[in-house]
């Protein structure tokens, strides 16, 4: 496995000054992101898959273990605050389970049995969507998780850092960034570890544009918790609509913190129009926008 090989360029890395330590990590950071630019096709067509699933009320399954398992937990959290995606639509299938997330638990990678499991546990089917991240490429619980979800008819992604690794052969959407050597040996938290969290974050940030939670580059699913973001919410609103301050703020208030339903209202819909015209869009604002700005007859 590449990511597991010696590189005699830094065998004496400890010998160097704090800076050249520092200029061949950030060289590896480099490199990393650049490995993921020939995944971009294959990252596309698995968002454009996913998105499909998840309109029929699918949920986001991450599955990994240790580094690989907490990047993808750490994708999936940032979903529910950036894009409003349901909590309950996101499971986590981490080897060891909850506890493995803070402290790393020895051997669970190993477990075939739990990887299915879990898959089992969570009753996953066809219009679920499964991402098994793997740097190695072989661990035996995300494989597993990954087979069986497969067997159920679920969508399977696998994102690994090594070329003919099996987990891209378990998977119906294979994602490779050949990131090579680690300047540690056999520290995938390092360079593979970034290309994978470069993936999630493309590939989550493409399903939730094709499930109609961005407009015109906007957070307008995001979830308005504290002062900062209702502010964001308030200018968006004016950005939108062309509006003042006052007005967007009236009507996010009718909407009842809702972005989207606030804009329909600023544009002059009141507040069950606005609702209901997200309903016929499936959410979608620029088709709510679409159908609202039709002529009456």
């Amino acid at each position: 496995m590449a990511t597991e090989h010696f590189s005699a360029r830094f065998q004496d890395l400890d010998t160097w000054p704090s800076l050249d330590v520092l200029s061949a990590f950030y060289e590896g950071q480099l490199s990393a992101v650049a490995a993921v630019r020939p995944a971009l096709p294959a990252i596309a067509a698995a968002a454009e898959e996913a998105a499909q699933r998840l309109h029929r009320g699918g949920r986001l399954v991450y599955a990994g273990a240790g580094t690989s398992g907490r990047i993808g937990v750490q994708d999936g959290t940032e979903l529910p605050p950036t894009f409003n995606w349901p909590d309950d639509k996101i499971v986590y299938l981490i080897a060891g389970g909850d506890r493995a997330i803070m402290k790393a638990v020895e051997n669970a990678e190993d477990s075939i049995e739990e990887g299915a499991a879990g898959i089992r546990n969570n009753e996953i089917g066809p219009n679920d969507v499964v991402i098994g991240v793997a740097a190695s490429g072989r661990t035996p619980f995300t494989i597993a998780a990954l087979k069986e979800a497969a067997a159920r008819g679920a969508q399977t992604i696998g994102i690994s850092n090594n070329a003919d690794a099996p987990i891209l052969q378990s998977c119906s959407h294979p994602i490779l960034a050949d990131t090579g050597e680690e300047v540690i040996a056999g520290s995938t938290r390092m360079k593979a570890g970034t290309a994978q969290k470069v993936i999630l974050n493309l590939l989550s940030s493409l399903i939730m544009v094709r499930m109609g939670r961005v407009y015109r580059g906007l957070m307008v699913d995001m979830r308005a918790t504290n002062a900062k973001l209702r502010r964001r919410s308030e200018i968006m609103v004016c950005q939108i609509t062309d509006c003042g301050e006052a007005k967007a703020a009236d009507a996010i208030l009718q909407a009842g913190g809702d972005l989207k339903t606030a804009v329909l209202i600023a544009m002059g819909a009141d507040a069950q129009e606005a609702r209901d015209a997200l309903a016929r869009s499936a959410g979608n604002l620029r088709g709510a926008l679409a159908e609202f700005s039709k002529p009456k007859t």
